[in-house]
Formats: structure tokens, C-alpha cells, sequence
């Protein structure tokens, strides 16, 4: 952002705050707030920058046409302009061909956004009244909450409108992320064809042979970088080195290679050697521990590798403008089985690198760079952006569960990307004579960043993501001083990426906690099923054997060693600041109230964190992780929290472990019934191996061939079953022999049920559960009976995420509901409307546990649910919207529960009644009916702090 005209902005302020005629002001209205923002004036006066009153052809047959009030072509911003004084949030009237219609402004900008041809699509929407800003960020979807600003904040949040003048990065990053993938591509190729060479000799599995294998890929990898890079000195160097090599002689080249780039001094044992190797006397020497004297096995060459090292990847690709982030990533898992296996190129996209580094500390650090931009004095803006540079070399910054570095390394790109700006502060942008060596100027360095990471062969990747990205900066900031005879090579510094286990290892031997200002990353996460042997002794060693933590996800170790590494070694320091992501399910059911209550009661406190979200790792055939992003201290800070949800960032006085801006609540996952609730408990566990329940088709067959089992085949129910089976209709049976005693003697002499129960029985003796085991003598019944004895709720216990309200609904009794239900005894109407309600939807997203991201339903989440008090008249209220409800389902026989709540087409009648329905509820918690979900959340909280004290 450019450097902003105080007396300016304040005019700017005090001219549009209770005035502005959409017709007549919006031009000198947008002028004004572009040239402040820096669009240099001859654009505007030129008419290049915004276009006002753009065409549209609204109608294909031209009978109707329409105009954008704005449009700013250079970042695809489309502005939908109203007069001062009109709420931007209202419906009004607008003309719709032959007819008008009652649409929001909103609504009307995405309308004009429709009919754009696809090159000028809008990446924002932006509503103006002129006090009032608010823009949506539609870049990914409509569906995004929009930021507002209010004139009279604009001295604070102007940037908050740099997305106006600001050119669209994504372009230069998808060039990135392609010129990446496809050298990822490339290594990927001389890596297979390398295995094909070692497997003819039956030695690919050879622990020896694989790491060759990695580190030769690495070392070419750097060669052919070096070489595109200008690092090696003559051009197409390494290529004309190697092209007249026979293949099968291509392996003793490169080892002569790598040693020289490994030796200084070269004529200390053979003071001919220059002589004898005149072309490899022109290769510089490397430094940094990449080419040391190691014991790596080079195969003999096929023709086919050397031309793929040669012609398709030096020859016919420029490797100078990788991105080393994502290059790193692609890089190790190009070379890595079980990433291969699981669709290969995987790496973490930079936008989500950022939603972690920018909250963290990169927002501060451009934050206090524009500050410096405001002073007028050039003596100043340069001492303060000399001290500015000296405060980013001084920072430090570790990630425990590094990988191939990719953290480390856009962390590194982006502080000196901003010393970069503070050089050009300090040049007043001027080229300068004689500007002396790198390190008069370049101050921070890669030896700041510290990371831990368990696999030997990403441990390069990363040394190597960061060297390449050391030398990128390097030359832009050589670009920038005009400086010509800077070089990189040797290298002068040494990365420092430790291998091992960072759940085994004294975080202190690789940076002390004092000198140690921020920990970032991306640990693994792993649930309990799923873990190692080794990873189940992590867990027992950081926690205890038998500890409720045990049972959590993997990924929380790292925040339990990054609350003792700064809180309990000898100098402790509570300073650091810390940001990890996580699955999502750390911040939901029992993890919070056992692992998170521990985490606060050590002092930690949640300074920002990002509610759960798809993590884009851009591998192909990924399955989605759902993630949250959780920033925190070892200390308290008194300063606002950011809560980051979808495009919305909320400021608010505490963000507690469930992700909320509320205090501290601890909600037990084990609660007792309270008194003033129905029993609720999972339906019944077959435990059966599918022996006790039939399809639709069995049970017609059994009820046919064996009369006397026809009264013991009921009606079955899981989630499934209710929530996609039609009114009334079911999908599958079961045999329920409860009250069979009479009967039991001949139907276990029916050869096909003797045959299903000796399985049972098997399978139950089988188990590890003792409780399991007992009730192997009763093979004829489900391993725990819980159906009700009168008519029953029933709440699916996993439900899509889309979904506005969970389907709940009435069963008869006589239909079985199995354990992927969860069951309400006794169940009333005005029970049924309230927990169909978005009050309780609200409660529920919250505290529930999620399966990726749908919904986990348990009886913990009803029981903690606060009740209002009714009175008689809510009651009757609440009764008849509950009604209501289920007419409106009963419309619509042949649709089910999973149609009838599918967002994109739920029957108007049937949201309507659940809209009623919220209004009561919402009445009868004392709420406006116009509360957000947050609020509800809130006032929930509230009371449940309340009920418990």
C-alpha cells in the first residue's frame, strides 16, 4: 500500500459521511478513494483505471439491458453503488425485464456478475452507500460472509481496501505452482527410471540403495537449479559437461562432479589437477555439507536416464523460477512411496501457509512497514527502516514437524520480501554507485529458521528449498541496488533442519527456548486407529499410560511439548508465540475439556485461530482434511483475539478451545442425565457380523419359508435407513428374538439361523471387550437391547454439514433402531421443536465431535444443552411449529428426510415451518429472532456457565 496522505484521507472522511448521490457523486467518490489508495491520477483522469456505468445485456434477446455503476478491470472489482443514507443489506424494488422484483443490492451486484463473460468475472462485490463499505471476496464461492468498513474507521482500515488497486498474485503463484509440479514431474521421471536401473539388480528395497537413490536426486536436483540459476558460471555448464559422457560412464562423471563441487582448495594433493580437468576446474566450489564425501551408490546410466537428465530436464526446462515452497514439497513427495502411492505431488498450498504466518507475526511485521512509509523525513523513514531490518534479522523462528521445509521457506521468502521494501525505504529508490556486499545490506538469513523432522531424505529437501530460496532473494535484491558482482556461491551459511524424532527429542540442543521467538507448522495428525507402534509410544511417553489424552489425536504431543519447552526447562520463556495446524477434532468433544482445560490451566491462551476448514494439499486423488488453525501464547496478552471464519475475521476478548468468542467452559463428554431431560441414549448395537440384519428382499424370503419367524423380522433403522429411506418404507429388517423364549428352541434348529448364530457367537468370543464376550451365549439377541417400549425420537448421529438443521424425526416403536442412531425416550412435540431448531443446531456445531466434517451427534450434547424456561404460552407455541413441521414433511411421501433437507432444494413450505419454528425458540430463550449464530452460541455459553456455577 502506498504511502497515504493523513490531511487527505480525514477530508475524504469528513466530505462522505452523511452525504452522496448514487448519480451524481460516485465518480468523484471512487476517484477520490483510488488516487488515496495510489492509483496514480492520470489513470483516473484518463478514464483507464475504473469504468463507470459499464453495459450489460441482462436478457438474451436484448430486450432488457443494465450497467454496472463500476468496474475496475485490473483486479475484477465489481461495484454496486447506492445513495448515502440507503441500508445495503434491504431488498428493493428493480426492474426485471417486463416486471420488477425485490432484490438486495447484494443480489443485484451478483446478478450483473453472472452475465459477464468469463473473462471479466469479479473477484469482489462491492456495496457502497457512501459511509458504508462492504465487500464479499467471491473468488471461491458466494457463499462468504462479507467485511464491512465504515467511513469513519478509514484511517485504521484503509487497507483493508488494498484488494481494490492491488494486482491479483494468484496469477504469478499458479505460474509458480505449475513451472513446480512440472519439475516435480521431471525428478519424478529420473526417479523411476533409476529404481528400473537398481531393480534389474534385485536391490531396490536396500535401505542403502534408497537413500542413494534420494540423495543423487537431490544433487542434481541443485545442479540443475545451479546451472539455470547462473550459479555455475558458463552457460548450459553441467549440460555440456555431461552430454559427451557415455551412459554407462555417467555415474564416475558425476562423482567427479560432486567432489569437486565439495572441494576448496583442489590443487593441495595434485597440483595439476586444473590442468588434467580443465572442465571441471570451472565449477565452483559449493559448500554447505549437499556434495560431502559420502558413500552413495551411482548406477551405470541408460539411455533413456541420461536423456531425461539432459535433454527433457536440463536442456529443455528452466528450473531458475521454481518456487522453492512448493518445489520442496513436490520434491519429497515425488521421491517419497508412500506419498506416491497415495497420488504423488502433494504440498501445501502458500495461501494456507499464510492463514498460519500472517495472524502469527507477518501481519504485525507489514503492519509496522507501512507506519514507516508515513514518516515525511527521509533521514527518519531511512534510520527507522535500518532498525526495522535489524528487528527481522533477530527473530527466529522453529518448526517441529518440519517436512521438506516448506514453513521455514515461504517464512524466509516473506521477511525478505519485506526487507527488500525496507532497502528500497532506506535507496529512497534510487540506484546507488557503489553498494558494497550482500551482507552491508541483506541481514536476514536462513540460519534464523530452525526445524525437526524425522525422515532423513526430507531433511534435504528442506536444506535445499531454502538454499534455492536464499539465492532468489539474493538476486532480487542484487536486482534491486543494481549490484553486479555479488555471488552466491560458496555458501556462507548452513541450515539448520535437525533429523530425528521431535516427540523424543530436548528441544532446548536444537534452539535454546530463550532464544526462540515463534514455533509454526504443520505437525501430523494422526487418529488413535490409524497410529504406529512408535506413535502410540509417543503418546504414552508425553502423557502417561492410560491418560483420556491417549485416545486424541497424535498432533496434540506437539502442543504439549511446546507448552514444557517454553514453560518448564531452566529458563523458561513464555514469549514465544505459537501456531500449529490441526484436525479439527481437537478443538471439539472430549479434547477440550481434557486435553485443552490442562493446556489453559498451564497458562496457554488462544490468541487466533481459523474454524474448521478444507486443507488444500493439492494432492491428486486427496482425500480432504478438514482443519482448524489454532495461534496461542504461554502467557496472556491484553489485546483483542482474531476469530477467522470463512472470509470473517471477528475481533473478540477471548476465543476459547471450542473455537468461540466466549470464556472458558469445560463441557463434559460423560454427563449424567439431568432431571429436567428425557433419557437419550445410542440406539441398539447388534455386534453380529451382519448376521441379525437382512435386506428387503431377505426378509420377505425368511418371513415366507419360515412363518414362525415372520412376528420376529421388525423394521430396522441406522442413519442411513432414516435419513434415506421413504415415509414409511424400509430398507432393511432385522431379527429381534426379544420375548422369543417359546419359540427359540425351534428356530435354532432351522439350519440357516443355527448357521448365522454359530457365527455370532464366534465373532463375539472373538472380541477384546469383555462385555462383548459375555454375550456370546446369547447369539439370538443384539449385544445391548435399548429400544424403547413407547413410540421414540430419533437424531442420526452423523449428518452432513450442509445441512441447515439435522433431520430428526418420530419412529414407532416396533422399528429397530440400531447404534448408528442416537434415541430420545418419551419424547415430547415441544422436545422435538426446539432441538430441530437452529438454537440447538447453533449448540451442536459447536461442542459435537465431527467425522471429517459432518456432524457427530452424542447424548453428552443434549444432556450439557441449556433449556429455557417455558411458560405455558411457549409451549403451546412450540407445539404447534413442531407440528407444523412434520405436516410439512408429510407432503412430500416420496421424498426422504436426506431430499427434504438438501439445502439447494428443501420445498419452501417445509423451511418456512422450521423459520417459524426458529422464531419460537429464539422467543423463548429471551433472543431477538434476528441473532446471528454467534450470538446464539454466546448466549448459550452464558447460560450453561450459569446453570453449572
Amino acid at each position: 500500500m502506498t504511502k497515504v496522505n493523513k490531511k487527505e484521507l480525514k477530508d475524504f472522511i469528513n466530505t462522505w459521511q452523511n452525504q452522496g448521490s448514487e448519480v451524481a457523486d460516485k465518480v468523484t467518490y471512487w476517484n477520490t478513494l483510488l488516487e488515496l489508495l495510489g492509483v496514480p491520477k492520470e489513470q483516473i483522469d484518463n478514464k483507464t483505471y475504473i469504468e463507470y456505468e459499464k453495459p450489460i445485456k441482462l436478457h438474451e434477446n436484448d430486450s432488457f439491458h443494465g450497467s454496472i455503476d463500476a468496474y475496475i478491470p485490473s483486479t475484477h472489482v465489481l461495484i454496486e453503488q447506492k445513495s448515502n443514507g440507503v441500508d445495503l443489506t434491504k431488498p428493493e424494488s428493480r426492474p426485471n425485464g417486463d416486471h420488477t422484483e425485490k432484490i438486495t443490492p447484494f443480489q443485484q451486484a451478483l446478478r450483473y456478475n453472472n452475465h459477464l463473460g468469463s473473462k471479466e468475472k469479479a473477484n469482489f462485490l462491492v456495496l457502497s452507500n457512501f459511509n458504508q463499505i462492504i465487500f464479499y471476496d467471491i473468488r471461491e464461492s458466494i457463499d462468504v460472509d462479507p467485511v464491512t468498513v465504515n467511513i469513519e474507521d478509514l484511517e485504521k482500515e484503509l487497507y483493508l481496501l488494498n484488494f481494490l488497486v492491488k494486482p491479483d498474485e494468484s496469477k504469478r503463484i499458479k505460474k509458480e505452482q505449475q513451472i513446480s509440479v512440472a519439475a516435480g514431474m521431471l525428478v519424478s521421471k529420473i526417479y523411476d527410471e533409476l529404481v528400473n536401473i537398481f531393480a534389474k539388480y534385485n536391490q531396490v528395497e536396500d535401505e542403502k540403495i534408497k537413500h542413494s537413490i534420494n540423495m543423487l536426486c537431490v544433487r542434481l536436483v541443485f545442479c540443475l537449479y545451479a546451472e539455470d540459476a547462473k550459479l555455475f558460471p558458463i552457460k548450459e555448464q553441467f549440460y555440456n559437461y555431461l552430454e559427451p559422457v557415455e551412459p554407462n560412464k555417467m555415474g564416475v562423471a558425476l562423482r567427479a562432479l560432486f567432489k569437486t563441487l565439495d572441494t576448496e582448495d583442489r590443487t593441495e594433493d595434485d597440483p595439476f589437477w586444473e590442468d588434467e580437468n580443465p572442465e571441471l576446474a570451472q565449477f565452483p566450489y559449493v559448500n554447505g555439507g549437499l556434495f560431502a564425501d559420502e558413500d552413495i551408490i551411482i548406477p551405470p546410466f541408460t539411455p533413456k536416464l541420461k536423456n531425461i537428465l539432459l535433454d527433457q530436464a536440463s536442456r529443455g526446462f528452466d528450473w531458475s523460477d521454481i518456487s522453492p515452497t512448493i518445489f520442496g514439497a513436490v520434491f519429497e513427495s515425488t521421491l517419497n512411496p508412500e506419498t506416491r502411492r497415495a497420488g504423488g505431488m502433494h504440498y501445501t498450498s502458500i495461501e494456507n501457509i499464510h492463514k498460519v504466518i500472517d495472524p502469527l507475526f507477518l501481519d504485525d511485521l507489514k503492519a509496522e512497514l507501512e507506519q514507516i512509509k508515513q514518516y515525511k523525513n527521509k533521514k527518519t523513514i531511512e534510520e527507522k527502516a535500518i532498525a526495522f531490518q535489524e528487528k527481522l534479522s533477530n527473530l527466529t523462528f522453529f518448526d517441529p514437524a518440519c517436512g521438506s521445509g516448506n514453513f521455514l521457506t515461504e517464512t524466509f521468502l516473506s521477511l525478505r520480501r519485506l526487507e527488500n521494501e525496507a532497502i528500497r525505504l532506506r535507496t529512497g529508490g534510487e540506484s546507488l554507485l557503489d553498494v558494497g556486499q550482500a551482507d552491508d545490506w541483506i541481514k536476514v538469513s536462513i540460519q534464523q529458521f530452525y526445524g525437526i523432522e524425522i525422515n532423513d531424505f526430507a531433511v534435504s529437501v528442506a536444506k535445499t528449498a531454502l538454499w534455492i530460496a536464499e539465492d532468489q532473494m539474493q538476486e532480487a535484491t542484487r536486482d534491486l541496488l543494481y549490484a553486479n558482482d555479488w555471488h552466491f556461491l560458496p555458501l556462507k551459511t548452513y541450515v539448520k533442519i535437525h533429523e530425528g524424532n521431535a516427540l523424543r527429542m530436548d528441544w532446548n540442543k536444537v534452539i535454546p527456548n530463550y532464544a526462540c521467538d515463534f514455533i509454526m507448522g504443520n505437525p501430523p495428525f494422526v487418529g488413535q486407529t490409524f497410529r504406529t507402534k512408535e506413535q502410540k509410544e509417543d503418546m504414552i511417553n508425553i502423557f502417561g499410560k492410560g491418560s483420556r489424552e491417549t485416545k486424541q489425536d497424535y498432533v496434540i504431543c506437539w502442543y504439549k511439548k511446546a507448552t514444557d519447552y517454553a514453560l518448564n526447562s531452566k529458563i523458561p520463556k513464555p514469549s514465544i508465540q505459537c501456531a500449529f495446524v490441526s484436525t479439527n477434532s481437537i478443538c471439539q468433544g472430549e479434547s477440550v475439556s481434557t486435553f485443552w482445560r490442562n493446556l489453559i490451566n498451564e497458562g496457554v491462551e488462544i490468541q487466533f485461530a481459523r474454524r474448521s476448514f478444507a486443507w488444500d494439499n493439492e494432492a491428486k486423488n486427496k482425500a480432504t482434511v478438514h482443519c482448524v488453525i489454532v495461534g496461542f501464547t504461554f502467557h496472556h496478552e491484553n489485546k483483542d483475539k482474531l476469530l477467522f471464519d470463512k472470509t470473517q475475521a471477528i475481533k473478540c476478548k477471548n476465543i476459547n478451545p471450542y473455537l468461540v468468542p466466549a470464556e472458558n467452559i469445560w463441557i463434559p463428554s460423560r454427563p449424567k442425565k439431568p432431571a429436567n431431560k428425557e433419557k437419550m441414549t445410542t440406539g441398539s448395537p447388534a455386534t453380529d457380523d451382519g448376521q441379525l440384519l437382512l435386506s428387503n428382499k431377505e426378509a420377505d424370503i425368511f418371513k415366507e419359508k419360515y412363518p414362525i419367524l415372520r412376528k420376529y423380522i421388525k423394521p430396522f433403522i441406522g442413519a442411513r435407513e432414516f435419513l434415506h429411506d421413504k415415509g414409511g418404507q424400509f430398507s432393511r429388517y432385522c431379527f429381534w428374538f426379544v420375548n422369543a423364549e417359546q419359540d427359540l428352541p425351534k428356530i435354532i434348529k432351522i439350519s440357516e439361523m443355527k448357521e448365522r448364530f454359530i457365527r455370532i457367537k464366534e465373532k463375539r468370543l472373538n472380541s477384546s471387550a469383555t462385555r462383548i464376550q459375555k454375550v456370546a451365549a446369547t447369539p439370538w439377541l443384539f449385544a445391548q437391547n435399548r429400544q424403547p417400549k413407547q413410540n421414540y425420537l430419533v437424531i442420526p448421529r452423523h449428518s452432513s454439514e450442509r445441512r441447515k438443521y439435522i433431520p430428526i424425526g418420530f419412529m414407532n416403536k416396533d422399528v429397530i433402531a440400531g447404534d448408528a442412531t442416537t434415541i430420545v425416550y418419551n419424547a415430547s412435540l415441544v422436545d422435538f421443536a426446539i432441538l430441530e431448531s437452529s438454537v440447538h443446531t447453533a449448540w451442536m456445531k459447536t461442542i459435537a465431535g465431527r467425522l471429517e466434517m459432518r456432524y457427530r451427534y452424542s447424548s453428552s450434547i443434549y444432556y450439557n444443552f441449556p433449556l429455557p424456561n417455558l411458560s405455558e404460552d411457549n409451549r403451546k407455541k412450540l407445539t404447534e411449529t413442531g407440528q407444523n413441521i412434520l405436516d410439512a414433511r408429510a407432503k412430500y411421501p416420496d421424498s426422504s428426510l436426506a431430499d427434504l433437507y438438501d439445502p439447494l432444494i428443501m420445498p419452501v413450505d417445509l423451511f418456512k415451518a422450521h423459520k417459524a419454528n426458529d422464531k419460537a425458540v429464539l422467543q423463548a430463550y429471551g433472543l431477538p429472532t434476528d441473532s446471528s449464530e454467534s450470538d446464539i452460541v454466546a448466549h448459550l455459553f452464558k447460560m450453561y456457565e450459569k446453570l453449572t456455577k
